[in-house]
């Protein structure tokens, strides 16, 4: 309880623009399931100018421009970023695998 959770608005738009595609079912829509992570503690990181100038000193490691943003977002607010991404590796952010 002592640890604040966060998901970053760009993982909610990558799911969004993947649903929308057909690349990934959803059992309730979005926003049901972004009101249900608000009430389960979880607090949304927005994007900022500092994120955005960040990706033009991040090597090309990572070509997926979400997944970019995810790193230069947690470099920038010195957060752990979890995930199974082998690439994510590659980058001087703090990282917990999945």
């Amino acid at each position: 309880p002592e640890t604040i959770r966060f998901v970053s608005v760009v993982s909610l738009w990558e799911i969004q623009i993947k649903h929308q595609l057909g690349k990934l079912a959803l059992n309730q829509p979005l926003e049901e399931i972004y009101q249900s992570q608000c009430q389960n503690g979880i607090t949304f990181l927005a994007m900022s100018p500092a994120h955005i100038f960040n990706l033009s000193v991040l090597p090309q490691h990572h070509k997926d421009p979400f997944d970019r943003m995810l790193i230069s977002q947690a470099i920038c607010d010195e957060l752990t970023i979890i995930s199974r991404d082998s690439k994510f590796q590659f980058y001087d952010v703090s990282l917990m695998s999945a």
